[in-house]
């Protein structure tokens, strides 16, 4: 009797495991082909961000991508409700996996691997700079996994972009288009001569050899140009020989550290050239906080500010309330904004999480930005929808500043004249 038992109970089973199958859902197809299983049930799009929340780059995520991640995630989940994505029928709010790769491309190349393998993100963000940028784009590129860049751009990554599908890069860079349009300024106010100092690395490298060509097309002379390894800690030697020499425009192609040096001894020396411009540093709110009235007539690269577009003035205003002043970045923050805004808009697009088809359209369609209508060429965000390249602070705001001559740059907004020669440091 219990072997009978038994064996109904088998049989029972074996009915209900068949039952159960039969009522798995699947995609029914019209031609014949094996029937395929449903979508399995999603809760959210996974991004995935190695960047550098310690060590010496984390100064530059603190006050680039970082608040800008913040936001935006902010932005889609609070005031959107998510991302709408067709096939579920429903918006999914964005979630995210964080590493900090300490400033270290070692751990970073590692993370980035992880976040794809282990953790199986959707799509990637960063990381933290350049250089960090050239480690993981062939990773991303080689897993298949979109990677949105936020910091970091170089032209020598022009060239290599062909072999990288899935990588799409946002922020300005020297010849994509801020050294030709600083050459233009030059050029049109009357600039004859520059100083260049600059950092002994790719950035500086790279920067330096592209303003020797665009100053030289358009007449301007390098008196010299003079690198810096990136732990300097004194630049007064250097710069009497810049004063020495008599140049109009003193610009400096470094890091925040570098570049806060160099202005504060030039100040220190009582050295006023006619113009001074950084890199990435007076760009930034902090620059304010440390040189106060000093900031007045520096010019930095930029790219809108809230004068721009209604737009841009309601991006800047839900990023930065409650922010403080010196997270401000009126360079990199449009173009990382957009990027994220453009992955965004190419999902909805594409009504499907399936990379391929949203890569697809992210690199040959016109896609929806702060910028407005927004193209990718060569997966770099097109420089012709920059709204500005070149800024200068003016009684404590970020103007944008020429040229003069706008037909070369379609989408240019220019909210103020640039100032030359700029005013002389104030009295210590």
């Amino acid at each position: 009797m219990k072997k009978k038992l038994l064996f109904g109970f088998i049989i029972l089973a074996m009915l209900l495991v068949t039952v159960l199958s039969a009522c798995q859902p699947t995609t029914v197809p019209t031609n014949g082909e094996k029937p395929t299983p449903a979508l399995p049930e999603r809760d959210s799009i996974l991004m995935g961000y190695a960047c550098s929340l310690s060590g010496p780059l984390s100064v530059i995520h603190q006050s680039a991508g970082g608040p800008i991640q913040a936001a935006w995630t902010k932005y889609i989940n609070e005031v959107q409700g998510g991302i709408y994505v067709e096939e579920y029928g429903k918006k999914l709010p964005v979630e995210w996996i964080i590493y900090d790769d300490k400033s270290d491309v070692g751990t970073l190349t590692r993370l980035v691997e992880k976040l794809i393998v282990e953790d199986k993100v959707d799509f990637l963000v960063g990381p933290t700079g350049t250089a960090p940028l050239f480690a993981v784009a062939p990773i991303a590129n080689k897993h298949h996994k979109i990677l949105t860049g936020l910091e970091g751009g170089a032209s020598s990554l022009i060239p290599v972009m062909d072999a990288l599908p899935y990588v799409f890069l946002n922020l300005s860079f020297s010849n994509w288009n801020q050294i030709p349009v600083l050459a233009d300024i030059f050029k049109d106010n009357g600039v004859k001569s520059v100083y260049i100092i600059y950092i002994a690395d790719l950035f500086g490298v790279e920067y330096n050899s592209e303003s020797q060509l665009a100053f030289d097309a358009v007449g301007i002379d390098i008196v010299a140009s003079k690198s810096v390894p990136p732990d300097i800690k004194d630049m007064s030697a250097i710069l009497k020989d810049a004063q020495a020499s008599g140049a109009d425009a003193l610009c400096f192609w470094g890091y925040p550290d570098q570049n806060i040096l160099g202005v504060a001894q030039t100040i220190e020396l009582g050295y006023n050239p006619k113009a001074v411009v950084t890199g990435p540093a007076a760009n930034f709110g902090f620059w304010l906080d440390i040189f106060g009235p000093a900031a007045e007539g520096v010019t930095f690269f930029t790219m809108a500010n809230t004068k721009t577009s209604p737009a841009m003035k309601e991006m800047y205003d839900f990023i930065y309330e409650g922010m403080p002043r010196a997270a401000n970045d009126w360079w990199g923050h449009p173009c990382y904004w957009a990027g994220l805004q453009a992955l965004q808009s190419a999902i909805e697009k594409a009504g499907t999480l399936d990379t391929d088809t949203i890569r697809d359209i992210l690199a040959t369609d016109t896609v929806n930005t702060v910028f407005g209508p927004t193209t990718y060429t060569n997966n770099l965000l097109d420089w012709r929808v920059h709204t500005g390249e070149i800024g200068q602070w003016q009684s404590e705001y970020p103007e944008t500043v020429g040229p003069k001559d706008l037909t070369k740059y379609p989408n240019m907004v220019v909210t103020g004249d640039w100032v030359y020669p700029k005013p002389a440091w104030p009295t210590p």
